[in-house]
């Protein structure tokens, strides 16, 4: 059976250094031991999955405190260019990964030309990247969410139990996409849709594998915990001045916090674009054995797909399902 590779070339080296550190000497087999490596593994996943997205704030961050008012919006284009650039040249982001950023860039950069000319949010003036007068650097906003979505996708070989049919799941997201739209126009529809999203995923579960072990988690969940980081991170980017809503324009305040639900919908588009790329694997797709990691950390530098590793024997892995490393709750 093929499976996917999990890491780029970097990626992969850096799991081969890692995992020589941590199974060095002595296995983690006492529970509190063992607990504090896979908190730490997930937490140094997460931080490295949102590379893009933190590397993107902190210049705006930055650009606030030094370049001028005239040239920030252009400064922060060229930036986001660069680290976009950067993630490719350095092995951070595949090229296929690319084309759902870019499908973020588009659909992000649409929604944004319309939200600023309704007067939902605005920019300060001035730069000449730009279009409609939006600022270039929007799109890479959500092509921060889109370079997320698909590392951490990939980092933690995630698998789904009970996953939603791929054109319920596309009608759910279009229909919040265009809602973003016609409620400027029509009733507002977001409170039908969040009930649709809540039905839709509520018996998905998401395998999540760390270290050596494997943790369950409702995609719900994953999918609020998400948009209250999008809403922290939108605070830091409002603060920074990259764009002010109608009530900050006075004095910078925390965004309300009914933001969340939008963020919350925004994800529901999110997962629907990355399955373009990674379709949902059902959680016995695939095994997780110390052996398979091994086989991954030694062979994904020098290719992007490999053979799934299992115990000797003739047996083909699609005929003979073995279960998955065991599971934490």
């Amino acid at each position: 059976m093929i499976v996917r590779s999990l890491s780029t070339a970097v990626e992969a080296r850096i799991d081969r250094a890692a995992r020589r550190l941590l199974d060095a000497g002595h296995q983690p087999h006492r529970p509190v031991r063992l607990f504090v490596t896979e908190f730490l593994v997930f937490g140094a996943k997460q931080a490295w999955a949102c590379a893009f997205g933190a590397l993107l704030l902190g210049s705006m961050a930055v650009a606030s405190l030094t370049v001028p008012a005239a040239f920030r919006n252009d400064a922060l284009t060229v930036v986001a260019v660069l680290l976009q650039l950067g993630m490719l040249v350095f092995g951070l982001e595949t090229v296929r990964e690319l084309r759902v950023v870019l499908l973020f860039h588009v659909v992000g950069t649409a929604m944004e030309v319309f939200k600023t000319h309704m007067g939902s949010w605005s920019y300060e003036p001035g730069g000449l990247l730009v279009i409609a007068g939006v600022p270039l650097f929007s799109g890479f906003m959500y092509g921060a969410v889109g370079s997320y979505m698909v590392r951490v996708h990939r980092l933690f070989d995630l698998r789904f139990d009970r996953y939603p049919r791929q054109w319920l799941l596309a009608v759910v997201a279009a229909g919040v996409y265009l809602n973003f739209f016609g409620h400027h126009f029509l009733p507002d529809a977001r409170w039908v849709l969040l009930a649709l999203v809540v039905l839709l995923f509520a018996r998905t579960t998401m395998h999540v594998r760390i270290h050596r072990s494997t943790m369950r988690m409702p995609v719900l969940v994953a999918m609020g915990l998400v948009a209250v980081f999008i809403w922290f991170a939108e605070n830091v980017a409002t603060w920074a001045g990259a764009w002010s809503y109608p009530t900050q324009l006075a004095v910078w305040h925390p965004v309300a916090p009914t933001k969340i639900v939008a963020w919350f919908l925004l994800m529901t588009i999110s997962v629907a674009l990355v399955t373009w790329v990674y379709p949902a694997l059902p959680s016995g797709s695939a095994r997780w054995t110390a052996d398979s990691r091994r086989l991954r950390g030694a062979r994904a530098a020098g290719a992007h797909r490999l053979r799934s590793s299992g115990p000797p024997g003739p047996r083909p892995l699609a005929a003979n399902p073995q279960p998955s490393a065991t599971e934490r709750t």
